[in-house]
């Protein structure tokens, strides 16, 4: 993985001109044609300027001979209509460069969003929910979109700016090779500004990545409908918008000391740029009146110092730039070179048909953490059988779901589905033979068909199999009363949008998992938290009876639901303590029984 660069580490050029080729290249994917003609333009821009002297010359001078005659001369037409017609053209390309740019920062704009969001989808779960993983994504995002384009105009700016100052350059030379280097001396100074606060401009972005995120996070908090209700009735809108101002308060602060300190040293050293200029101005004037120079020569010398000088300028700053540049751009290479775990398995059937889920010594820990999620885990779950899964909040269970339907990479011990090792499946033929709800589902701000159809994205838009997995997951009769029935709405983000309960999101959720007709593992975490203990048990008596050949596994606080499983395991920080029927652990009179006996007596 490549490292961002430090901006006090000096400038490497080696560095710029690799991530100005990687630019380039990014441009050019997105729009060979656009960029074409945005080179060839930056061309002809550079070296109209020029021109544009030159002829200034023939037509101050003819100019002059015609008054000297008393009579008008052709040439004086001839070479104003030329100038003219220079300028036109150079107004028509600044106008094809304008839309060239437009046109491309929104394709590449989107495009380098769509590469954040793919490479966002290739990484594990794990790191998905690593604090750092979204600091590099805030970077990003923020910034990277227009980073690339940027340095590509930049780059096109410099060998525009660089062809008019040789063409300058070689109209100078006549006149005097000092003027050359007077020239190039007078846009130095505000190059040197520009280079000293590029680099404190780009620490204070990756030291705010946490700040940005935060402040990004509070204001879904303030402004989402699924907050909005403990906002308002705990109070907590003017503490949260107080944070959210003190935030601010403090990035403001540091931007308002660099503003301000980059531009009193951008004026300070613009002045000396200022007073070389007018140096070169007075030794024009002099060579003039000492009959060095004809009016024409003067008038098109100090045209080509004063646009000179600018295109000095514009070329250092654009260089200066270019490195800021590169540095937020390297943001975005840090984050798409984030390390992918390479997916050897290709394996889409296992080597003993149905054999079932066979789970022996499984250990995992979350990164950074000094405890094991899981330690030393073993289960054997045949077709047909279910398991229930009980214990504290943080003791596993989970975990446990999350490694056998392939989310997390196995770490020690090992899952076997079939008789073949979860790290030899195809990722994609696993997952497609497991149905799960999560504790924690998405309510997606969809259709209902949609919000059902999600469970299995190649019959995403099929309405018949809307149905009966609704059907399934007992939600099609209060679905069939919705307004526009599976075709409606839900959510408030969009118009029209309907909000269900909480008992009718789950069962949507629930109608999700049993999109996969063909799943073998059904995975039921707190799938019924929202429902009365009645409703949940009836939910898992249908779930049973239609699970025959399949593995159901169940995870529920609810004692009076996990009875019904064929197995109980008790888990406790990531160890299964107890496992066996009901019956079998009441027995015993373990923690099992203890738990059971604690929950009864609450119904008593």
């Amino acid at each position: 993985m490549s490292s961002a660069p430090s901006p006090d580490s000096g400038w490497q050029a080696t560095s710029l001109l690799t991530y100005g080729r990687r630019a380039l290249a990014l441009v050019w994917a997105t729009s060979p044609l656009l960029t074409i003609a945005l080179a060839l333009l930056t061309l002809l821009a550079g070296l109209l300027p020029a021109g544009i002297a030159w002829v200034g010359k023939f037509l101050v001078d003819s100019v002059v001979a015609a008054i000297q005659d008393d009579a008008l001369r052709p040439e004086v037409w001839l070479w104003l209509s030329v100038e003219a017609g220079l300028v036109a053209t150079m107004a028509a390309v600044q106008t094809g460069l304008s839309i060239c740019n437009n046109l491309l920062r929104a394709r590449l704009g989107h495009r380098v969003n769509v590469m954040i969001l793919e490479k966002a989808q290739q990484l594990e779960l794990a790191q998905l929910e690593d604090a750092e993983f979204y600091d590099r994504l805030t970077r990003a995002r923020r910034e990277a979109s227009s980073r690339p384009l940027a340095l590509v105009q930049k780059t096109f700016g410099v060998i525009q700016n660089g062809i008019a100052i040789l063409s300058f350059s070689g109209l100078l030379l006549a006149f005097s090779p000092w003027a050359v280097l007077l020239l190039i001396f007078g846009g130095l100074p505000a190059f040197f500004a520009e280079a000293k606060f590029a680099g404190q401009a780009y620490r204070l972005f990756r030291w705010r990545s946490p700040e940005t995120r935060e402040m990004m996070y509070l204001e879904s908090v303030l402004a989402r409908e699924d907050y909005t209700k403990e906002v308002k009735l705990f109070g907590l809108g003017p503490r949260l918008l107080d944070r959210y101002k003190a935030i601010f308060r403090k990035i403001f602060r540091e931007d308002r000391a660099l503003t301000i300190r980059r531009g009193w040293w951008a004026f300070g050293l613009g002045l000396v740029g200022t007073a070389t200029l007018y140096v070169a101005f007075a030794w024009v004037v002099l060579a003039t009146v000492s009959g060095q120079l004809s009016l024409g020569e003067m008038t098109m010398y100090i045209l080509v110092f004063k646009q000179g000088q600018s295109a000095v300028s514009a070329s250092l700053t654009a260089i200066n730039g270019m490195y800021e540049d590169y540095l937020y751009l390297s943001s975005l290479y840090e984050f798409l070179e984030l390390p992918v775990r390479p997916r050897s398995g290709g394996v889409s059937k296992g080597t003993r048909p149905g054999a079932g889920l066979e789970i022996e010594n499984l250990s995992f820990h979350y990164p950074g953490g000094t405890a094991p999620a899981l330690d030393s885990v073993h289960l054997t779950l045949r077709p047909g059988s279910s398991l229930a899964l009980v214990g504290e909040n943080g003791s596993g269970k989970t975990t446990l779901t999350k490694l056998i339907a392939g989310l997390y990479e196995i770490e020690r011990g090992d899952i076997r589905l079939d008789g073949t090792s979860l790290k030899d499946w195809d990722t994609r033929v696993l997952q497609d033979r497991i149905g799960v709800i999560f504790q924690d589902f998405a309510r997606y701000q969809w259709l209902v068909g949609h919000n059902i159809g999600a469970g299995d994205v190649r019959d995403f838009d099929t309405e018949t199999r809307w149905h009966e997995a609704a059907e399934k997951g007992l939600a099609d009769a209060f679905v069939r009363e919705l307004p526009s029935g599976y075709r409606t709405q839900l959510g408030r983000w969009f118009k029209d949008g309907q909000e269900l309960s909480g008992g009718q999101w789950q069962k949507i959720a629930l109608a999700r998992a049993f999109m996969r007709a063909d799943a073998d593992i059904l995975i039921l975490d707190e799938p019924t938290a929202a429902m009365d203990a009645k409703a949940e048990a009836e939910v898992f008596e249908h779930f049973q009876a239609m699970a025959k050949n399949q593995i159901l596994i169940l995870i529920s606080h609810r004692f009076s639901t996990v009875r019904r499983a064929d197995q109980i395991a008790v888990m406790d920080q990531g160890r299964i303590i107890e496992l066996g029927s009901h019956e079998e652990l009441m027995a015993r009179g373990g923690r099992y029984a203890q738990l059971f006996e604690l929950q009864a007596r609450a119904y008593r």
